[in-house]
């Protein structure tokens, strides 16, 4: 069984930023790709970023890039997102996630079989 717990959200300005952690246990990650993703009220889930535990190979969205970047620490056995020059349209529930299957990093929700309760995100105009 694995467990992710999501911490970090809150409300901020808008240019501000925050830092999102997920505290992973239950199994070892060393060949999972782990990736976070955001949900808006009325909208479908959607990618935010991805990473490979092992390596550290990272992908980001579009709409993040030069703003988020997504790390992990594999001692620690936790993965975070770092979240800069916030906008309002980045308000969303964000989910961490783990992909058990593939060592491939994807955008695609749907190859995640772990998920952690999300975590809440305001960014004030």
């Amino acid at each position: 069984q694995v467990q992710l717990v999501e911490s970090g959200g809150g409300l901020v300005q808008a240019g501000g930023s925050l830092r999102l952690s997920c505290a992973v246990s239950g199994r070892t990650f060393s060949s999972y790709v782990m990736g976070w993703f955001r949900q808006a009220p009325g909208k479908e889930r959607e990618f935010v970023a991805a990473i490979r535990w092992r390596g550290g190979s990272t992908s980001h969205a579009d709409s993040v890039k030069g703003r988020f970047t997504i790390s992990g620490d594999t001692a620690k056995n936790t993965m975070y997102l770092q979240m800069n020059n916030l906008k309002p349209e980045d308000t969303a529930v964000y989910y961490c996630a783990a992909d058990s299957t593939l060592p491939i990093m994807t955008a695609d929700k749907s190859s995640y079989d772990y998920w952690g309760q999300g975590t809440q995100v305001t960014v004030s105009s």
